[in-house]
This record gives structure tokens, C-alpha cells and sequence, in this order.
């Protein structure tokens, strides 16, 4: 058994441990497992059986008609390749929901479609805690923010054998949740960045949904979308930020707020906004405060607050370039990469996501040289001979055009060395 695959294995017996404890005993358990779920478990046990077999069905028609020209139901259709390919490349069940955790939609690899079929995560299953007890569908709406559930943190052991990352997917002109989208799998699949990709996975939705006004009743008014709507931020190599197509004039500390919340859709606390964009530095959190203000007027008051947040729809370019690498377009994802997050940032948040782009974009080069691609990331980093090197190897002997300049540029390269 590997590292990683003992690491899980221990993990469940754990789970396992803390559930039966639970069950068994009750407060046993408070030390065996995270507070949200000992808490979920709690309310679970007051309202269900853990012997429950399956989720129960809402009304068919009323589910169908629910999301029938909905915001949620145009936003799916439009990215419904990209969350497929998803599913397909991992394995996954996937699963959207109204705000009461009923699934108005669901598309499943090929392991785990059965096994949703079988406990009725389907379309019209209502996965609420009254229902099937502890899950991250319903974690995710409770705490307004994404959520992991795994294996026997599940309170029925229906699901015991799963592991399920879920993120709220909210409307992108009022901010207001509409649902859920979810990811699952079997518990042995556990991924380190299942919950990154929910939250990509939400904010993609939310990207391809129009613009929608409620007039209280349960169907939304649709407004036509537009290219020009929201916030569009270019933020490799240089920073440029449109809103509604006109360009706003920011200083540098503004456009990094926006750049932290653009990477974080679910929202931050001022404390954790003031790490990200500070570090260690002695700024005051009032200081902080006042960027805010002045940002939030030039977004036209588009940001909420508790957490902060962006309440319009944002395109960026960083979220193309990863969206390009999952989908396994390095030569896109190159054209698009215009160079470094931010160049010479200090925040520490930007930072670090900076290096991680680079070096995703590299690693990806690295993987599938196209050279194409490889004579673009030459312009951005010309002294990465690694990357060229690749190419060549990888085209051997075969003629290619851009070979003479390939080499000519590993030739400038090493010698500028």
C-alpha cells in the first residue's frame, strides 16, 4: 500500500472511529473529529436514523420546473463540456442544487454513477440534513462557504465509502446563493485540491450565468448577458481593470484587493484580506478599511462585506490561463499567460499564487512542449533552457519550422549564462 493510499486508509479508520463514538456514546466523539461535523451529527441524530438507505425524491414536475430557464440551468448548459470532462478526467459524480439541497442536475463518471444512482443522488434527490444527515451539499449552504466531508464524517453510512467537496454558487449580480455544485467520489480518490477545484468549479458556473433581477417569485427575471457586464482584470504581466467595459483608474493597493478577492469568490474576513495583502507589515487594519471604501465606490458598491466579497460578475485572466491548463490547452493557456501575477507585489497572498501559476505553467510545458507554445513562454522567460530543451527532444529528428528558432534561442540563452 503507498504513502498516500496508508495515510487515507488511516484516515477512515479514524472517521470510522469518531462516528462510532458518536453513535454509540455521543460526546465521546467531541475530540475525534472537526467541530462543524461533531455539530452537523448533532442536529443529524435529532432529525434521522443513521440507517437511512437512501435520500428521498421530491416532485419530479416541480424539480423540472424549477430549473427550467433558471440562471442555474443556463450557467450549467453553458460550461456543461468543461464540468463533464471534469467528471470523466476524475471520476466524479457532479451535482448542483437549489438552496434547499434538492439536485436539479447531475452528470457522473463512470465508477461513481451507479453508486449515486443507488442512494438517490439524482436529480430530485433532497440531500439536506433531515434527509440523509451530515454532507458538505449541506455544510456548504449552512456556512456559506466551501465544504469536505469525508468518508464516515458522513452521517449516514450510505455514504461512508465517498468523499464529497461542495461549494455555494451564488448569483453574480446580487450575490444571493442559489445552490450548490458538488463533487464526489470514492474516499480512496481523495485529491488535496478537490476542494479548490468546487470552488473553480462554482465560480466557472457563476461566470457563465446571466445577470438576473428577482421580483419575488421563485422564477428569476432574465436579463440578456453582455461581454461588457462586470469586472474584467488583466492581471499578468500588467494590471488594467474594466468595469462594464470602461477602465478604472485604481492605485496599486486596489488593484490588489481586487486581485485577492477575485481569487477567493467565497469572501474574506478584514483579518484574512489584511494577511494576504500585508504579510507582517505594520499597517493598520482602519487603513485597510479605507482601500475597501474607496474600492467599493469605484465598483459601484458591487463588494460586500462579512465577509468581503464581489457581488458582479469577473472575468480575469488568471482564472483563463488555470481553466486552460485543467483542460489540458498548454498552448492556449501560453497565449494567454501574459507573464508574471503582478510583478513585484508584496503581498504575500499574490505572491504565492504567482509562483504557483509560473510554475504551472512551466510543469505544463515541461509535460506537452508544443512548440509553439514554447517559442511564446520564450519571450517571457528567454533563460529557461529546460523548457526549450524539452522541445527539441520531444520533435527529435522530425523537421519542424520553428526548430532553427528554438535552437537559436537556446543558443542566446546559454550564453547569455
Amino acid at each position: 500500500m503507498s504513502v498516500d493510499r496508508q495515510q487515507l486508509h488511516e484516515r477512515r479508520i479514524d472517521a470510522v472511529r469518531a462516528w462510532t463514538a458518536f453513535v454509540e456514546q455521543g460526546d465521546r466523539a467531541e475530540q475525534l473529529v472537526r467541530p462543524e461535523i461533531l455539530h452537523s451529527w448533532r442536529r443529524s441524530g435529532s432529525l434521522i436514523r443513521p440507517d437511512v438507505t437512501e435520500a428521498p425524491l421530491a416532485d419530479e414536475a416541480d424539480t423540472a420546473a424549477y430549473w427550467a430557464g433558471s440562471p442555474l440551468q443556463v450557467g450549467v448548459e453553458r460550461v456543461e463540456d468543461e464540468l463533464r470532462r471534469t467528471a470523466d478526467d476524475g471520476d466524479l459524480v457532479l451535482a448542483v442544487t437549489d438552496p434547499e439541497t434538492r439536485i436539479l442536475w447531475t452528470y457522473g463518471g463512470r465508477v461513481m454513477r451507479r453508486k449515486a444512482e443507488s442512494v438517490n443522488f439524482v436529480v430530485g434527490g433532497k440531500w439536506d440534513e433531515a434527509s440523509v444527515g451530515t454532507n458538505a451539499l449541506d455544510l456548504a449552504l449552512r456556512t456559506g462557504g466551501p465544504s469536505m466531508v469525508f468518508s464516515a464524517e458522513h452521517f449516514a453510512p450510505i455514504v461512508h465509502n465517498w468523499v464529497c467537496w461542495a461549494a455555494p454558487v451564488h448569483d453574480p449580480a446580487t450575490g444571493e446563493v442559489l445552490g450548490v455544485i458538488d463533487l464526489s467520489t470514492t474516499w480512496d480518490r481523495t485529491h488535496p485540491i478537490g476542494l479548490a477545484t468546487a470552488r473553480m468549479m462554482a465560480r466557472v458556473i457563476e461566470g457563465a450565468m446571466p445577470r438576473s433581477m428577482h421580483a419575488g417569485g421563485r422564477a428569476p427575471h432574465l436579463v440578456l448577458p453582455d461581454d461588457e457586464i462586470g469586472l474584467s482584470l488583466r492581471l499578468l504581466g500588467s494590471a488594467e481593470v474594466h468595469l462594464d467595459g470602461e477602465r478604472l483608474l485604481l492605485n496599486r493597493r486596489q488593484t490588489e484587493i481586487l486581485a485577492l478577492l477575485t481569487l477567493h469568490p467565497d469572501g474574506l474576513t478584514l483579518e484574512q484580506l489584511h494577511a494576504l495583502l500585508y504579510g507582517d507589515q505594520s499597517i493598520t487594519l482602519s487603513t485597510l478599511k479605507a482601500e475597501v471604501s474607496h474600492l467599493r465606490h469605484a465598483v459601484g458598491g458591487q463588494l460586500a462585506s462579512r465577509p468581503y466579497r464581489l457581488t458582479l460578475p469577473v472575468q480575469a485572466d488568471v482564472e483563463t490561463v488555470v481553466r486552460l491548463l485543467r483542460q489540458g490547452k498548454v498552448r492556449e493557456a501560453v497565449a494567454a499567460y501574459g507573464g508574471d501575477l503582478l510583478p513585484g507585489t508584496e503581498s504575500p497572498g499574490l505572491g504565492e499564487y504567482a509562483d504557483y501559476l509560473a510554475v504551472a505553467v512551466r510543469e505544463a510545458l515541461l509535460a506537452d512542449p508544443v512548440p509553439a507554445a514554447v517559442v511564446r513562454y520564450t519571450e517571457l522567460a528567454p533563460y529557461d533552457t529546460q523548457v526549450i530543451e524539452a522541445c527539441l527532444a520531444s520533435l527529435g529528428e522530425a523537421p519542424h519550422p520553428l526548430k532553427p528558432l528554438l535552437r537559436g534561442k537556446l543558443a542566446a540563452a546559454s550564453s547569455s549564462r
